[in-house]
């Protein structure tokens, strides 16, 4: 299996292009203004138009509402809308018969019991994506640096699709691979030199990973 890979808080020309020159299938632009990751939707448009064609763009929001959003499509043209935030079923849905665009939903989790919250969502968004639970205190949804026990989600039928985030690295990324069945991963903090900073030999060192996974799957790596 070959993971889709989503680099996501790109903030800058040299990160976009590196990104998509190795192999991400997605980037994503972070519209969260606690975010160091923010950008605005004029750049992030400007940043999308050097690499589109070649990768999904991604547009990453948290509770925003429906002229944030369509601000942030105007300018960005993304393929998907990702929503990180508390966004209810009846939202996803009402957000997607209005844009017209795919959705994927973000879930912060901690155990297997925790779930079963795409329950409500299964048929409405596109997509899911599973995030650790921010740390006490943090303003951010996700981002932190941090992850969560990657054996629950052997508790997901196989049918769901979903991409694995939080506290991804070029250490640990080829043993998240091998422990889920994520038909997508996707790194923010990890591949930084500072909040919001990517840093380009992190960025190969975390392709690396996945190319050395990719060569030898699950041989070697514990789980």
């Amino acid at each position: 299996m070959t993971p889709d890979i989503k680099i996501c808080g790109l903030k800058t020309p040299d990160a976009v292009d590196l990104a998509v020159e190795r192999g991400a299938t997605h980037i994503g632009f972070i519209f969260f203004e606690k975010s160091p990751r923010h950008i605005d939707a004029m750049t992030a448009g400007i940043l999308a138009d050097r690499v589109r064609g070649w990768a999904k763009i991604v547009a990453v929001t948290v509770d925003a509402d429906h002229e944030e959003l369509e601000e942030i499509i105007a300018f960005l043209k993304p393929d998907i809308l990702q929503l990180h935030g508390r966004e209810t079923p009846e939202q996803v849905l009402g957000i997607k018969a209005m844009f017209g665009l795919p959705v994927m939903k973000a879930f912060a989790v901690r155990s297997a019991d925790e779930l079963r919250k795409i329950d409500a969502y299964e048929g409405l968004a596109d997509r899911f994506l599973f995030d650790a639970k921010p740390p006490e205190g943090s303003d951010l949804p996700g981002g932190n640096g941090v992850s969560f026990d990657w054996k629950i989600m052997g508790a997901l039928d196989d049918s769901v699709d979903y991409m694995l985030s939080g506290g991804l690295n070029a250490n640990n990324v080829a043993l998240a691979l091998s422990a889920t069945k994520a038909r997508g991963i996707d790194v923010s903090s990890g591949v930084e030199s500072a909040p919001g900073v990517k840093d380009l030999h992190k960025m190969n060192a975390f392709f690396d990973a996945i190319d050395q996974w990719r060569r030898t799957g699950s041989k070697g790596v514990e789980t």
